[in-house]
């Protein structure tokens, strides 16, 4: 029986209960490379979404790697989910405590890449802003969907920033009593280069795997051909392809801000909170596709190139050579834009 455990919960009247799902596998076309071998998929359940495995080997015992699977993920979500009341994470945010406490493995790894993005991306990405989240009716306290007041927002942006938080050789603590920490924006990238490495050590080295939409890829399909993976044209009421690209032996992780919102007197607010601001973004930008060795990685940029905005995000990009690919919405239709690293993955 496959893991599920919800991780990332949305309101059913949020509307279209998919967070960036934006990456869906298609078929190739390149010239074959034949293996000679069997193509098998592994589903299941996890974060409070789905995951598909496709591995290509022959005799491979599914029953045993998804057994394996499952029980990574939901040593994962033991580790950092904010909906388990007695993981690792929630203890940690429930506590007044300043003392310093010793964290896993597995969330010091996560806990270590957020705050360096943190740091890269000047603040976009980070990890304290779920009081914010919760605040605009996007997190785990179900709040009314209704714009905050201009008192209660500026009370919950003095419980947020990284440097509230302090983190080194595996060993936690806050400034704050009420400090609150959630790693959605990069757990889940985190859960793919999990279970990526998981199968590699089985001596499986023609894989996808993909957690609610993020996914990681190395080697070929059965057939010989490279794995093709499309980008979603970014509708909130249609399903649709809009680029096709082949990652090769990458991840791809894809942040939008057009599935999940909500609307008051008139006006869209997206569950992407701006952390400088304390309010949800409000710019063109709306879709960010990060191709990346490390699907964490690639989760967490995404996430902070979208706060950015089009052209901090593309010049943010080139400046850390980057392979970045964004569409922005323009009063004529959807504008398209990649980074010259980029462009080698297009099709």
């Amino acid at each position: 029986m496959s893991a599920s455990v919800n991780f990332f919960k949305f309101k059913p009247t949020i509307k279209l209960l998919l967070l960036t799902i934006i990456v869906v596998i298609v078929s190739g076309c390149f010239p074959s490379k034949d293996l000679g071998r069997q193509e098998y998929l592994v589903q299941g359940n996890t974060m409070g979404t789905t995951y598909n495995i496709k591995v290509v080997g022959e005799n491979i015992d599914t029953v045993k790697l998804q057994q394996g699977i499952d029980k990574k993920l939901k040593q994962l979500n033991q580790e950092m989910s904010t909906y388990i009341g007695d993981s690792e994470l929630s203890a940690f945010n429930k506590s007044t405590s300043l003392s310093v406490v010793t964290t896993s493995p597995g969330l010091a790894r996560v806990l270590n890449e957020a705050i360096r993005l943190g740091k890269l991306s000047n603040g976009a990405l980070d990890v304290t802003v779920g009081p914010l989240v919760n605040l605009w009716g996007f997190g785990p306290e179900y709040r009314p969907e209704t714009v905050p007041s201009d008192e209660l927002l500026a009370a919950t942006k003095a419980r947020v920033g990284l440097d509230k938080l302090a983190f080194k050789n595996g060993m936690l603590s806050k400034s704050i009593p009420d400090l609150y920490v959630d790693l959605s924006t990069i757990a889940k990238g985190y859960g793919v280069d999990l279970i990526a490495e998981f199968i590699e050590d089985k001596g499986i080295n023609n894989y996808l795997v993909e957690i609610g939409g993020e996914m990681r890829l190395k080697g070929f399909k059965h057939t010989g051909e490279l794995w093709h993976v499309a980008i979603e044209k970014p509708l909130s009421n249609e399903r649709a392809v809009h680029q096709i690209i082949v990652p090769k032996d990458n991840a791809v992780a894809t942040s939008g801000d057009y599935r999940i919102y909500f609307e008051a007197n008139g006006q869209r607010f997206s569950h992407i909170i701006d952390p400088k601001t304390g309010k949800p973004i409000n710019h063109k930008l709306v879709s960010v596709t990060v191709i990346h060795p490390s699907s964490m990685t690639a989760d967490g940029l995404s996430t902070a190139m979208m706060v950015m905005g089009e052209e901090k995000a593309l010049a943010f990009a080139e400046a850390n050579d980057l392979a970045v690919y964004i569409i922005a919405k323009t009063d004529h239709g959807f504008v398209e834009q990649s980074t010259v690293k980029f462009m080698q993955y297009l099709k």
